[in-house]
């Protein structure tokens, strides 16, 4: 949920990173040394970066937080004093703990006509199954068992059974607000988590602390076999990867010499070029916005996967959702420094007709991530806002610092005087022709 800092942030990244040099040892996987290449260096780190950032977003949810496993944490609605808020859903989040002798029950109340959706997430960041009525028509709500995959627990006569591969999954749950909060707040509450028995819960790994400046080195490898224990089926051509993984992380841990040599092939190679990748090859690309065409599930693509963990963890699908970031205008100059554009949107290009749940769009400032304190205390527009359309059904909206009285108030979204800012319009349940990359808005106007 934490969808998305976006892809653009990594741009403010590049030249930034520095290497965390914690010479913790866990013990090397027993696969036999060889030379390696830089090629085999790179696509490793790429691959284990992926796991790495999970484990440290599991370590920043329960740091003093109090949180349980088998626990829903209801996240306030509507809230916009936190990074990149979605003003549109109420959320919800857990981490949920299964073994051989417990399930894990997720109760989901009756919603009708309103966009919803549990998101449950593996230990590599990929999408194992969303639980909606697109999913499961014939079982919309109720009561939901997750089991480890070939257990044999005891469950309530009336719950459907889902088949886990990883002990531990991460839970996200939206409900949409539309116009009635309330409502959606009290739908929220029915959601529940409960354990059927008491499982085993393995540590969470003791990986040290970095940040997206300071990305691990080669210290990753000295936890491949730790980071390999949780299942990544999602992950098509696993074996030949993580093959190889084990055979950098055996080159690592023969000498020093060794390891100091996969620390500068990380820095001059893997990391630009993950750069590179992340802000050019990992979407779609349109009058300056970046679509979020491929996520949540990779089919094989760990780079792409390794980029959504890395700027935004926790990428939904995107048969559930796609983002489209603007960062710069119809003329490639970047948003913001008082500047007023129009953003305008054809009768057949409507956002409404191209989804079949709801859109949204929403103004943060750069590099913040946060919403723009204004007077009428308006930080996105949705399908619920009152517009004014043109004559012929077109919209056009304002963004500006300043209103212009010859526009439709309803149509302006206050930008900040000073600085720049990012616009991020989200496609919920995408049509196909959004899904296949042929649909994108417009570009912004300057004004």
């Amino acid at each position: 949920m934490k969808t998305q800092k976006y892809l653009l942030l990594l741009l403010t990244l590049v030249g930034a990173f520095s290497f965390n040099a914690c010479k913790q040892e866990t013990k090397q996987p027993a696969t036999e040394a060889k030379t390696v290449s830089s090629h085999d260096i790179v696509e490793s780190y790429i691959y284990l970066l992926s796991r790495a950032l999970v484990v440290r977003q599991e370590q920043m949810d329960f740091e003093g937080t109090g949180l349980e496993y088998n626990t829903i944490k209801y996240n306030e609605a509507g809230k916009a004093d936190f990074v990149n808020p979605n003003l549109d859903v109420a959320y919800m989040e857990a981490w949920i703990a299964i073994d051989e002798n417990s399930a894990t029950l997720i109760e989901i109340p009756e919603i009708k006509d309103r966009y919803y959706t549990i998101q449950l997430l593996d230990g590599w960041g990929e999408v194992i199954v969303n639980i909606n009525e697109r999913n499961y028509p014939d079982h919309p709500y109720g009561t939901f068992a997750l089991c480890l995959k070939g257990s044999e627990v005891d469950l309530p006569e009336n719950a459907y059974r889902i088949d886990m591969e990883n002990k531990k999954i991460k839970m996200l749950a939206r409900v949409e607000l539309q116009d009635d909060l309330k409502a959606a707040v009290a739908l929220q509450q029915q959601f529940k988590v409960s354990a059927t028995g008491t499982p085993k819960i393995d540590p969470t790994l003791d990986f040290p602390k970095f940040t997206n400046k300071q990305p691990p080195g080669h210290n990753l490898f000295n936890y491949t076999e730790a980071f390999l224990e949780t299942p990544d089926t999602k992950m098509t051509h696993t074996d030949s990867i993580q093959q190889l993984v084990k055979s950098v992380s055996a080159y690592v841990s023969e000498s020093e010499t060794n390891a100091t040599k996969v620390d500068s092939i990380i820095k001059t190679d893997a990391l630009p070029q993950f750069i590179t990748f992340a802000t050019t090859k990992a979407g779609g690309f349109k009058n300056g916005w970046l679509a979020t065409l491929k996520a949540g599930n990779y089919f094989g693509d760990y780079w792409t996967r390794t980029s959504a963990n890395f700027v935004g963890i926790w990428a939904n699908t995107s048969e559930e959702v796609i983002y489209f970031i603007a960062s710069k205008d119809a003329n490639s100059e970047a948003l913001g420094n008082g500047k007023s554009y129009e953003l305008q949107f054809a009768p057949d290009n409507l956002p409404v007709k191209n989804v079949n749940g709801f859109w949204s769009v929403i103004l943060v400032d750069f590099p913040n991530y946060r919403v723009v304190d204004n007077d009428l205390n308006r930080y996105n527009f949705n399908n619920y806002s009152p517009f004014k359309y043109e004559a012929d059904g077109s919209l056009k909206l304002y963004i500006a610092p300043e209103y212009n009285s010859k526009w439709p108030k309803s149509n302006w979204l206050p930008s900040p005087k000073e600085g720049l800012f990012n616009l991020t319009l989200r496609m919920y349940v995408p049509k196909e022709n959004v899904l296949k990359g042929e649909w994108f808005p417009e570009g912004l106007e300057k004004l």
